[in-house]
């Protein structure tokens, strides 16, 4: 079967801090509140049955909520369960996304024995990352923040960034790239926030508007092209440019179909995306059915097709091949159930498609120069 990747939310959508724009404030109560922890049964389960699929590269991506929340004792025992079921040859590789508050130095003794890679959420300079990173008690997390990674750096923890554009960092572009490229980061991951205030019914004030990111992603590009794209990976621009070199994209958001991974919440229920974390969605328990099984259910493969379901105007567009409609959580924020509505970003991804899309398809062909090259049959 098509290997795939689990997303796994140990803790659910418990939390140690209080993000005003946290999206699990708007998601069904079926999620839960409250303190969430994934029972040992769960885990040896959900480890067992996707070690012994026997993919070449087993993923396993841990979020929340917030993951370190389970404590070290979990993923130390994470490590021992994929030990025990693996095989010789077979390789793991685990990643962890988190706020990064709890990594102190015996935790980050134990990412890079363990080759751990850590995402850690970070809105850019202190005045953007207090402004809604804020703790359960309304302070601000950014120095708490930098310290963790200033104790990755001693540990030599591979981490990398995932930022989060709101209303406010999204208006300041250079000082967002100046800070995170400051850092020492070699790949960078930005998320447009959209989210709909269940009181008013309309767009949240912290979202990003569709000009806001269009001219954002124009300025971080100009920004990535001058200082190096091969310096620096940016997820979405590393996406564009793998289309236009292998005529894939590398994530989800603008791909055919979404079907790259599962989602395994602490009860041991499965998902189709973390977006879509929804009764509707369910595709069943690991206890009930072997998770190959679920990968592969006819819901899964529903939401998958659910993508192609495009708007008019996406047909007729001449972006059409390279963006696809982009996520389905930003093509229908007011109503879940339309997937085939235009994205909430339509007008800002083709600003942005008419600004770099020259320029990527330069960078390609550079690559492809490249490889054809070193390719390239040498006479004796």
């Amino acid at each position: 079967m098509q290997p795939f990747t689990l997303l796994i939310k140990p803790s659910g959508s418990d939390c140690n801090i209080d993000c005003k724009y946290c999206f699990y404030k708007r998601r069904a109560p079926e999620v839960g509140q409250g303190r969430q922890r994934m029972s040992d049964e769960v885990l040896e389960r959900l480890v067992k049955d996707y070690m012994e699929l026997r993919f070449p590269l087993a993923g396993f991506a841990w979020q929340g909520g917030e993951p370190t929340l389970m404590g070290l004792d979990f993923y130390k025992k994470v490590v021992e369960l994929q030990k025990k079921y693996g095989v010789s040859g077979q390789e793991v590789g685990n990643s962890l996304q988190t706020n990064a508050i709890l990594l102190n130095d015996e935790w980050c003794r134990f990412l890079h024995e363990n080759k751990v890679l850590v995402g850690i959420s970070i809105d850019g300079p202190k005045e953007f990352h207090d402004y809604y990173r804020l703790d359960h008690s309304g302070a601000g997390t950014f120095d708490k923040v930098m310290r963790a990674i200033e104790n990755c750096k001693q540990y030599d923890v591979e981490y990398n960034t995932l930022t989060l554009l709101n209303d406010r960092n999204a208006e300041h572009p250079d000082e967002v790239f100046d800070f995170l490229v400051g850092l020492g980061v070699k790949f960078v991951q930005f998320i447009p926030c959209v989210e709909v205030d269940p009181v008013t019914g309309e767009i949240a004030d912290f979202s990003i508007t569709p000009k806001q990111y269009g001219e954002f992603l124009c300025r971080l590009f100009d920004r990535w092209y001058e200082y190096g794209p091969r310096k620096l990976s940016v997820r979405d621009f590393d996406s564009f440019l793998s289309y236009y070199v292998t005529g894939r994209h590398s994530i989800c958001t603008f791909d055919r179909q979404c079907s790259q991974y599962i989602v395994i919440e602490h009860t041991g229920d499965a998902f189709c995306c973390d977006f879509f974390v929804e009764p509707k969605w369910r595709l069943g328990n690991i206890f009930e059915t072997p998770i190959e099984k679920l990968a592969a259910s006819s819901k899964k493969r529903a939401f998958a097709r659910a993508k192609t379901n495009l708007c008019n105007k996406c047909l007729v567009c001449r972006y059409l091949a390279v963006c696809r409609g982009g996520c389905m959580k930003d093509r229908a924020p007011f109503d879940k159930e339309n997937y085939g509505r235009e994205s909430y970003f339509c007008e800002a991804y083709k600003q942005f498609f008419d600004y770099a899309i020259p320029r990527f398809m330069q960078i390609a062909a550079e690559i492809n120069a490249e490889s054809a090259a070193r390719n390239r049959p040498v006479n004796r």
